[in-house]
């Protein structure tokens, strides 16, 4: 008779970013996966934290934008900073991550530990190392606590480590930033790894890009250190790994509010569904190309929201939208979401961008009523030049389940549409100030424009 099979879900580090995980716990949630054990190391024990506290996907959505990602880091006495450069213990403490964070996200490390002592509960373990004897433990979910686990998120650096009894505990980002190997050590059969840290042959200057740096280099030859430690014993076991299809935008982007929470929900709900819907039931090579990223096109990302009313009730259409500089170089990313009460927040998966004649649409599609419904955004892009050329872009017109509705983008929404405008894939000031440029130049209705084509953009 054969057992069934375990299957762990092991979360990467990444920052404040991990936000984007709760866009792929949802993912992975609607298609039924369930998990017998949770791992999550640096940043991925917030999303361990919330899982193992008994936050449902649909809430750890919902509780994230609520977060100030300025309470990931709270300052350190004025007479620690008097000290000079050479001897501040680091940038801040963890103090609003304890205080703020871990409460705004639903994470209780009491709740955790009685859910943990049940019958036939979700088995959790989240990794921390102890500088004194530069071990990490994976600290097993009934023995945790709040300090370890925020201990665990305190980058070199930037935040104070935990010291207690003699030892010091910090982020174990240095020597493994997700622990296959204990999710084997557990008796997984089936690993599924969130991976959102980045993993492209770009190398970047600056101090801040290399630090980044360091982190991949780590994080990557810690996980393939496991593949071969799992080759070598002929531990045999299936790999799904999700991942971004490029780089996530580092944390300092978010932290001065040029991403936001929302928005890397979506990305995730995005790259969940991607993967979801090219998986084999074998799973993926346990090689370096299992993260494997490309780096993005020069181009803008920028959000574009619209607002209107169908069946009755308010609804509300956001988009993420990358859109590269020459649109022969690579597809136009688009995420986001769908919101009305029929649905609730649904998000967007396989989101595209056609373009034919005077006609610009967003094509996706949203789950709700237990199936899937296609989701269109269309604009009629005139040609009558001026000052108005944004207004010739401000309406537009919504397709779903069968609906249909009228949707319009007030001043609010075009002003925060030019505010959100970032560029990606550019690298310098030279570079990144000329790809705004372009855009804000050109107006929407003229980037727009490049996509037409007999082909659609699939991302």
């Amino acid at each position: 008779m054969t057992h069934p099979a375990k299957r762990s879900l092991v979360l990467a580090g990444g920052g404040m970013r991990v936000a984007w995980q709760a866009g792929v716990v949802k993912a992975l949630a609607e298609e039924g996966l369930e998990f017998q054990h949770v791992d999550g190391t640096s940043g991925g024990i917030l999303t361990a934290g919330m899982l193992l506290s008994g936050v449902s996907p649909e809430e750890m959505c919902a509780r994230w934008p609520g977060v100030d990602v300025k309470d990931f880091g709270s300052a350190l006495p004025v007479g620690d900073y008097l000290k000079g450069p050479w001897s501040l213990p680091a940038l801040g403490d963890a103090d609003g991550i304890l205080g703020k964070v871990f409460p705004a996200l639903g994470i209780n490390d009491a709740t955790i530990r009685a859910r943990a002592a049940e019958p036939d509960a979700v088995e959790g373990s989240f990794n921390v190392v102890e500088f004194t004897g530069k071990r990490c433990h994976a600290i097993d979910a009934t023995a945790i606590d709040a300090e370890l686990m925020a201990a665990g998120m305190s980058l070199p650096l930037f935040l104070t480590p935990l010291r207690r009894d003699g030892k010091i505990w910090t982020d174990a980002v240095w020597v493994r930033d997700a622990n296959v190997a204990e999710a084997l050590r557990r008796g997984a059969d089936e690993v599924w790894l969130v991976w959102c840290i980045g993993n492209t042959p770009y190398w970047g200057d600056g101090p801040l890009e290399q630090y980044v740096h360091m982190i991949e280099m780590s994080a990557m030859g810690a996980l393939l250190a496991d593949f071969e430690a799992a080759a070598a014993a002929r531990r045999e076991f299936v790999l799904h790994v999700v991942r971004p299809r490029h780089p996530l935008p580092l944390d300092p982007e978010f932290y001065l509010g040029r991403i936001d929470a929302g928005t890397l929900i979506g990305m995730g709900y995005r790259d969940a569904r991607a993967y979801l819907d090219t998986m084999t039931p074998t799973g993926l090579a346990k090689d370096a190309n299992c993260t494997a990223m490309t780096e993005p096109a020069p181009g803008v990302r920028f959000h574009d929201t619209l607002r209107g009313e169908l069946d009755g009730s308010p609804v509300t259409f956001k988009a993420t939208v990358v859109l590269p500089s020459d649109p022969g170089d690579e597809a136009p990313h688009v995420s986001g979401y769908l919101e009305h009460p029929r649905f609730g927040r649904a998000y967007l998966a396989g989101g595209r961008v056609e373009a034919t004649g005077d006609e610009v649409a967003y094509h996706a599609r949203i789950r709700f009523d237990d199936g899937w419904h296609g989701v269109a955004v269309k604009r009629t892009l005139h040609d009558d030049p001026g000052p108005d050329a944004w207004a010739d872009s401000r309406r537009a017109r919504l397709e779903v389940g069968g609906l249909v509705a009228d949707l319009t983008m007030g001043l609010a929404e075009t002003a925060a549409l030019l505010a959100s405008v970032e560029p990606v894939g550019a690298h310098g000031f030279v570079d990144r100030a000329g790809a705004v440029a372009a855009f804000a130049g050109n107006g929407f209705r003229e980037v727009l424009r490049r996509y037409r084509g007999p082909a659609a953009s699939q991302v």
